[in-house]
C-alpha cells in the first residue's frame, strides 16, 4: 500500500501559508519601530534567513540520501565552497576601508602579499562570483563522483570517502599560504552590490532572496523527483543491482543529482555569508556534515519537506539550548538523533503522514 503524499493540498497550503508569514517578517521589521507589538527584532531576521541556508542545504543533502540512497558525510565542503566563492567578491568590495587601507585585504597585508593570487582573477565581479558559487562546488562534485561511481564506491565506504574529503578541505583552508584568509576566514564585509550589507533593507533583502530561492529549490526537487528520472533515482536506491540488469547505467543518474545536490549546497552557504557575516574553515569540519544528515533524519529522508523541517526544528533547538546549557548541546545532539532513528524513523515528516493517512 501507498504511502499518503506528503505533498496533499493541504499541505501545499500550509507551504504556502508558512511562505507568506516567513516573508512577512523582515517587513514587520523595516516598518515597525521597536518596541511596537508587531515588530520583528533585527537578530530575529538574520537568524531565521541563516535557518533557510541550512534548509536549502539539508534539502539538498537529501535528494541525494533520501531519494538515490547516497549518504553523504562531506556536504559540509559544498556548503563552504560556495560560501567562499561568494565571500572572496564580497572582500573585494571592502575597497580601501580595511585596516590597512589597501586594496587588498587586510589578512593578504598582514602576510606581506604584493598582489591576489591567481584564482583571486575576476572576482571583484558579482557575476563572476556568481558563476563561480555554482562552478566550484559542481565541478568538484562531478569529477569525484564520477570517479567514485565509476568505481562502484558505495554504501559506507562511499561515506567515508567524503567525510575524508571534507576533512582534507578543511585543513587545505586552515593553512595560511592558501589565500583564503588562515582560520580566521572571511569577515568584516562592507557591502553588496554597491549596497551596506548591515542596512536594514539590504538584509531584508538577502532574506528575501534566501526565501525565494528555498521555495524554487524544493519546487525543482519537486519536479524532478515526480519525473521519469526521479524514479530511476529511487530505483537505484532500492536495487541498483536490478536497475543494471533490466538496461540502465545509473552512473550518470547517480552523477547528475550528487552533482546537482552539490550546487544547491553552494548557493546555500552563498547565501549564508552575507547574512552571518563570516566564513571560516570550520564549516568544512566533518562535524558540520554529519549535522547535516541529522537534519534530514529528524525531519524525514526521501520527504524533501520532512529535511527542511528538520533544519528548522534542529537549528532552532540549538539556539535555545546553547543559551541556556551551552556545554551539553552536543550531548542533546546525539540524544536526539538516537531517539529519531529508535521510535521515529521516518522523522517529523512520518507524523504527518499518519495523520493524512
Amino acid at each position: 500500500m501507498n504511502q499518503p503524499s506528503l505533498f496533499s493540498r493541504r499541505a501545499w497550503g500550509g507551504i504556502a501559508a508558512c511562505t507568506l508569514v516567513l516573508a512577512a517578517l523582515p517587513l514587520l521589521n523595516l516598518f515597525f519601530a521597536d518596541g511596537h507589538p508587531l515588530h520583528v527584532p533585527s537578530y530575529m531576521v538574520s537568524l531565521i534567513g541563516k535557518f533557510m541556508c541550512y534548509a536549502l542545504a539539508a534539502l539538498a543533502l537529501d535528494m541525494v540520501w533520501g531519494y538515490a540512497g547516497i549518504l553523504s558525510l562531506g556536504h559540509g565542503v559544498f556548503f563552504a565552497l560556495g560560501a567562499y566563492a561568494h565571500g572572496m567578491y564580497l572582500m573585494r568590495a571592502i575597497g580601501r576601508e580595511g585596516v590597512y587601507q589597501s586594496d587588498l585585504p587586510d589578512f593578504m597585508v598582514f602576510l606581506d602579499w604584493k598582489t591576489y593570487p591567481w584564482f583571486w582573477s575576476g572576482t571583484d565581479s558579482f557575476w563572476v562570483a556568481l558563476a563561480l558559487v555554482v562552478l566550484v562546488p559542481g565541478v568538484l562534485a562531478f569529477l569525484f563522483g564520477f570517479f567514485a561511481f565509476r568505481s562502484r564506491i558505495k554504501g559506507v565506504y562511499f561515506s567515508i570517502i567524503t567525510q575524508a574529503m571534507t576533512y582534507a578541505f578543511m585543513l587545505l583552508f586552515f593553512r595560511n599560504n592558501t589565500g583564503f584568509g588562515g582560520n580566521n576566514g572571511f569577515t568584516d564585509f562592507k557591502r553588496i552590490l554597491g549596497f551596506p550589507i548591515n542596512a536594514p533593507g539590504t538584509k531584508a533583502t538577502l532574506y528575501l532572496v534566501t526565501l525565494a530561492v528555498l521555495v524554487g529549490a524544493l519546487l525543482l526537487c519537486r519536479w524532478i523527483v515526480r519525473s521519469k528520472l526521479g524514479r530511476v533515482l529511487q530505483a537505484v536506491r532500492d536495487s541498483e543491482s536490478r536497475l543494471m540488469f533490466i538496461g540502465y547505467n545509473p552512473l550518470w543518474f547517480k552523477l547528475f543529482v550528487w552533482t546537482l545536490s552539490a550546487v544547491l549546497c553552494g548557493i546555500a552557504g552563498a547565501l549564508y555569508v552575507p547574512q552571518v557575516g563570516i566564513i571560516n574553515p570550520s564549516e568544512m569540519s566533518p562535524a558540520n556534515s554529519i549535522e547535516m544528515v541529522i537534519w534530514a533524519a529528524v525531519g524525514g529522508r526521501g520527504t524533501l519537506l520532512g529535511p527542511i523541517l528538520g533544519a528548522f526544528s534542529v537549528n532552532g533547538l540549538k539556539s535555545w539550548f546553547t543559551g541556556a546549557f551551552p556545554d551539553l548541546w552536543l550531548f542533546a545532539l546525539g540524544l536526539i538523533f538516537i531517539l529519531v532513528t529508535r521510535y521515529l524513523p521516518r522523522g517529523i515528516a512520518g507524523l504527518v503522514r499518519k495523520e493524512q493517512a
